[in-house]
């Protein structure tokens, strides 16, 4: 069942270079990450229609999305604006994951990308990913992984100069910053999802071990961003070549590389069943 989609995963659509659409938008760390994802979940066929839960500022429909999703929601207002202004979604509106507003079975697809670790109650998401879903719809979703914050490269590094509490440390911190509340294995997400009535067809790392550690340090580099979004309310002053020379330089290979035997993120995609445990 592991690595099922992983032939499909890694083309994505032919011609796209989702690396590159990602850099042109948002800051290099996040694009690198955003970038595997779009190539993977491309690999999924979407049926409509779709709902996205945690749509954000839709800049990730804006640049996966064939045809427009139905609909994307999420809580952060400002997000949900933007969201809207983008060519990605039909309707954008401000709600949560564990109160989705619409019908049972309304839609044949749901994609939640990066967003589950964030949200506290999450079994009451997954309930509701498959009270909204019809009968065989599929639930296609990204999560870090339980070794995130064990691959971040403070992580591993300070134990190699003997401050294995100070990695361990730096890798609590970093989740907390992130307002991670889930960071689970394959095993618990199966779990989860099997207890509230779905059936897992396929799951897989991504973002290996080294891309992890290159994705922590591109954090560092890409703080300048945040003063250009302050000042300009865009992450990047152009969308010429140069200006992303060097991050496709360093990452690129990163987006390219075969799928990991572990890694800091798991892409699951799993069918509405029935069958609830």
């Amino acid at each position: 069942m592991r690595n099922s989609l992983n032939n499909s995963a890694r083309g994505g659509e032919p011609g796209l270079d989702y690396f590159r659409l990602q850099l042109a938008r948002i800051p290099a760390f996040r694009a690198l990450i955003r970038a595997v994802e779009c190539r993977l979940i491309s690999g999924v066929e979407l049926l409509p229609p779709v709902l996205d839960i945690g749509c954000g500022d839709g800049t990730f429909a804006e640049v996966l999305a064939k045809e427009k999703w139905f609909a994307g929601i999420d809580t952060w207002g400002a997000g949900v604006r933007q969201a809207a202004a983008r060519r990605g979604y039909r309707h954008v509106l401000v709600a949560s994951g564990t109160h989705i507003p619409f019908a049972d079975a309304a839609f044949q697809t749901v994609v939640s990308n990066c967003v589950l670790e964030h949200i506290p109650d999450v079994d009451a998401v997954v309930c509701e990913a498959n009270r909204v879903l019809r009968m065989g719809g599929r639930f296609v979703l990204t999560v870090p992984s339980h070794l995130f914050p064990d691959l971040l490269f403070w992580s591993t590094v300070l134990p190699k100069v003997g401050l294995r509490g100070l990695g361990r440390a730096y890798g609590q911190w970093f989740n907390r910053h992130s307002f991670h509340y889930h960071c689970d294995s394959s095993e618990q997400w199966r779990e989860r999802l099997e207890g509230a009535g779905f059936a897992v067809e396929s799951w897989q790392y991504y973002l290996s071990p080294a891309a992890h550690r290159a994705i922590d340090l591109a954090h560092y580099y890409g703080i300048p961003s945040l003063f250009v979004n302050k000042c300009f309310g865009r992450w990047n002053l152009g969308r010429a070549a140069w200006n992303f020379a060097f991050p496709d330089w360093w990452l690129r290979r990163y987006y390219e590389e075969p799928p990991p035997e572990r890694g800091g993120y798991i892409f699951l995609v799993a069918a509405k069943s029935g069958e609830v445990d």
